[in-house]
């Protein structure tokens, strides 16, 4: 009770104790004789999070911060998180989304390293599966897709490609189940592994809480068998990000994401798009409706009520088809709901999200670190 009854000021600078303590400077005897280099730090925190497919999970993230030597203020900061969790379904997940800036951003390396073993959903594939389908599944996945991109006669604007490889296997199903009889390619286990070209556009202010800038990223990936896989297709992604301060206000920010995926030829379940989860359309599980390609798109407003403490509300709308042509306003499915900020990291403004999101069918709840796009 005494803690609560303390001046704002103090429970400030508890706070920012609390992150010092747990702040690691790797070439702080460096920059003390070089005053040129960036003050790299690792700043470890404590993970609990929530969702709906994955239930509770408790683990130990790590957000790696640094510009390479030779960066000046004119280099983004680099972006390493690491992040290792283990459920109370004793289910596991290492993960890392990494962007790396050269100096002057000449180049960029982005993409993600995943290690997991977790529980989802089935519920069939198409635009209107029932609820009573509603099937619980494990699988284990190792995915791995680094992305080597040059910057071209545009700032920020980067063309480059590079590998990807998920594999998808240890698939517990239900015996006699809906997915251990389902003829969709890769139902239980697949490997997909291929080469994929990009383009990206990033010029947002801040990569992990943006308040202006534009992110765009467009890939096409070839897969096949020559490097291991175990089917043929091919998968075009596409991401959308729009920031902006329609008050001029540093207290408040407007985000509009745009999602699509499109897929062709043999592609395994996994690999389709899958409507729902804690990122896109909160309020679904995260594969409530699964088919070939996917649209989706949301839009939150994010204010700042105090120095720690934010709200946000946010809508979505997002629909799957079997072909391009087959896309119809009867299946698209809406999302709504209402989200609580508190900021962990002031530097970087990184905050701990609790959203509260609404689909047609239930309310479901996630606790994340970081902004959901």
């Amino acid at each position: 009770m005494s803690l609560l009854l303390l001046p704002v000021r103090s429970h400030a600078q508890l706070f920012e104790s609390i992150i010092e303590f747990l702040t690691i400077h790797p070439n702080a005897k460096a920059v003390e004789k070089d005053s040129t280099l960036y003050p790299a730090k690792a700043i470890f925190t404590p993970v609990v999070s929530f969702a709906p497919e994955t239930n509770l999970s408790l683990g130990v993230g790590m957000k790696g911060l640094f510009k390479m030597k030779g960066s000046g203020a004119e280099t983004r900061t680099s972006n390493m998180p690491l992040t290792a969790q283990y459920t109370i379904e004793n289910k596991y997940l290492f993960f890392s989304g990494f962007q790396i800036f050269w100096p002057q951003e000449r180049y960029i390396l982005a993409g993600n390293l995943r290690v997991q073993s977790f529980p989802s959903l089935f519920f069939g594939l198409g635009q209107n599966t029932p609820k009573t389908n509603e099937e619980e599944f494990a699988y284990s996945q190792l995915l791995f897709e680094p992305i080597f991109a040059k910057k071209l006669f545009l700032p920020y604007l980067f063309l480059g490609g590079g590998i990807r490889y998920n594999k998808i296997s240890k698939v517990e199903a239900l015996p006699d189940g809906l997915l251990e009889n389902s003829t969709q390619e890769g139902a239980l286990g697949s490997t997909s592994a291929g080469v994929q070209l990009a383009m990206i556009y990033d010029n947002r202010d801040n990569l992990l809480n943006a308040k202006e800038g534009v992110y765009l990223q467009l890939t096409h990936g070839f897969y096949g068998t020559l490097l291991g896989g175990t089917q043929q297709f091919e998968l075009t992604r596409f991401d959308l990000r729009y920031y902006t301060q329609p008050l001029k206000s540093s207290s408040s920010v407007l985000a509009f994401q745009l999602q699509a995926q499109f897929s062709h030829g043999d592609t395994p379940l996994l690999e389709l798009g899958r409507l729902g989860g804690d990122v896109t359309m909160r309020g679904y599980f995260e594969g409530r409706f699964t088919d070939r390609h996917l649209i989706a798109t949301q839009v939150e407003w994010r204010q700042k009520i105090s120095r720690l403490w934010g709200v946000t509300a946010f809508a979505g709308l997002g629909g799957v088809a079997p072909t391009v042509d087959q896309f119809s306003f009867d299946f698209v499915r809406p999302a709504v709901g209402i989200g609580i900020r508190f900021l962990v990291d002031p530097v970087e403004d990184l905050n701990v999200r609790l959203d509260f999101g609404r689909g047609q069918e239930k309310l479901s709840y996630y606790f994340k670190i970081a902004e959901a796009f």
